[in-house]
């Protein structure tokens, strides 16, 4: 019987003790500035490319299309692979065509464009059964 009420005491401690470090812990979290803000803060003030890039990366699906962004993207890759300016950068390369022997859209001819509100199936018209 006394292992039972040791074990049981025991529990009751550990617990007391856990409940006790976390109220401590949630009122010292308070007291404390945001150390991560502060320094995004200063990174930000200090480099304007990392600005650039962390509104580039705030607008979303906008970024890509953005002239902005494309110029800090293209900046920053050129600070990650040691490029020493823009002239030493390789040129972008064209986009290859899917199907080179078909000519573009813009190529074709006003005669060739389908007509977008003709049905794509010709329905033909019931026909009477022969018995």
């Amino acid at each position: 019987m006394d292992g039972k009420i040791l074990a049981r005491v025991s529990a009751v401690v550990f617990i007391a003790v856990a409940l006790t470090l976390t109220a401590i812990e949630m009122s010292t979290k308070d007291d404390e500035p945001d150390a991560l803000g502060a320094r995004d803060r200063s990174i930000t003030s200090q480099d304007p490319l990392a600005f650039e890039l962390r509104r580039c990366s705030e607008i979303g699906e906008a970024g890509p299309r953005d002239p902005g962004c494309l110029k800090a993207w293209a900046e920053s890759r050129r600070r990650f692979f040691g490029q020493s300016n823009a002239a030493t950068a390789p040129a972008p390369v064209a986009p290859a065509t899917l199907f080179p022997n078909v000519p573009a859209s813009g190529d074709r001819q006003e005669r060739e464009r389908t007509d977008v509100t003709a049905p794509a199936m010709q329905v033909e018209p019931p026909r009477q059964e022969a018995r």
